[in-house]
């Protein structure tokens, strides 16, 4: 059985991505519309909360996207600005660098500026008509994505308001004899997995937290927007967090490296950053997550580089359910051969 379901998700996987990305909100957000559709006490039907909770769940997603259009408004300025600056303190700073080693370098900046400055400095007609002419070459990809943007939140709402019965449906298939067991595994499954993202959603609000401030203390003027991607990236161990510090770095650069030079950028990465991953890594991950729960965040890196080589991007989605619930069985697996025979000789 579980052979042909992994079959299936590897054909099938461009068709069900829609429904697995719908299927995965539907699972975290459930307990959500439960709780509200228990506070009203049957006042108004159930897909009255339903829709209140994707409503809400989609205008947060919409805010984290758009945190990205002051950094762009911002960056894209101070890029035409500072390029030329950057590069000529870059030349004046590894030619000393290098000369004790005996190698004469030197920036051609007759030939390097023009070049910079004019994509730089690319007209907006220039730019739309690439894109027009991308999109028209991947036609089809477009249509699928905006497809999938349709389809994703239309397959989420049929899911959060039929959850239970689907549920239902899936226990119907388990022998009678075996749903004693299974409830229990899919309890400790469902624990599991449940404490880890509540877990990891309160890391993710706290690191937003401070590292917006932290940058704010630097004078940095996108430390609201930056400070907020790199708490929420870090969902992805280690990979968000490097995107924030590449993010950080940049605004960093424009901003100061010309009046203050970089080492005001170096130290508020080393301050802000340094400190940020130390207090994730040996307080609010430890006390939050818990330890107990087991899901050590090389496991989740592995689960998601694995899941996505065999199944793509619907395996990325469905890699930290699948994580939990291995590791649920394999708990259980330890538990009984520790009480076996074998191993008791």
């Amino acid at each position: 059985m579980a052979v042909l379901l992994a079959l299936a998700l590897w054909l099938l996987a461009p068709v069900l991505t829609p429904f697995v990305v719908a299927a995965v909100l539907a699972y975290a957000l459930t307990p959500l519309v439960d709780r509200l559709d228990t506070l009203a006490g049957g006042r108004f039907p159930r897909f009255v909360a339903v829709l209140s909770v994707e409503l809400l769940f989609l205008l947060v997603l919409l805010g984290v996207v758009l945190l990205m259009v002051p950094i762009l408004a911002k960056e894209l300025p101070q890029l035409r600005e500072q390029v030329p600056l950057l590069l000529e303190q870059l030349d004046g700073w590894l030619q000393p660098l290098l000369a004790p080693f005996g190698i004469k370098f030197s920036l051609d900046l007759a030939t390097i500026k023009p070049a910079v400055m004019k994509y730089l400095n690319a007209n907006l007609e220039e730019t739309m008509g690439s894109l027009l002419a991308s999109l028209k070459i991947g036609g089809s990809v477009a249509l699928t994505v905006f497809g999938n943007l349709i389809l994703i939140p239309v397959a989420l709402f049929y899911l959060l308001l039929d959850w239970k019965h689907f549920v239902a449906r899936v226990i119907e298939l388990v022998p009678p004899h075996l749903r004693g067991s299974y409830d229990s595994f899919m309890d400790e499954s469902d624990d599991v997995l449940g404490q880890y993202l509540r877990g990891q959603l309160l890391v993710m609000l706290l690191l937003a937290v401070y590292y917006s401030v932290g940058l704010s203390l630097f004078g940095l003027d996108v430390a609201l927007p930056v400070g907020i991607f790199t708490g929420l990236a870090i969902f992805v161990p280690y990979v968000g967090f490097g995107l924030g510090l590449a993010l950080a770095a940049l605004a960093g650069l424009l901003e100061f490296a010309v009046s203050d030079g970089p080492s005001k950028v170096l130290l508020m990465l080393a301050v802000v950053y340094g400190l940020g991953q130390l207090i994730e890594s040996f307080f609010l991950t430890p006390r939050l997550v818990g330890e107990r729960i087991g899901l050590h965040p090389l496991v989740v890196i592995f689960a998601l580089l694995a899941f996505g080589q065999l199944f793509g991007f619907v395996g990325v989605l469905i890699a930290l359910p699948a994580s939990a619930v291995l590791l649920v069985a394999v708990r259980r697996m330890r538990s009984r051969y520790l009480d076996s025979s074998l191993y008791r000789g």
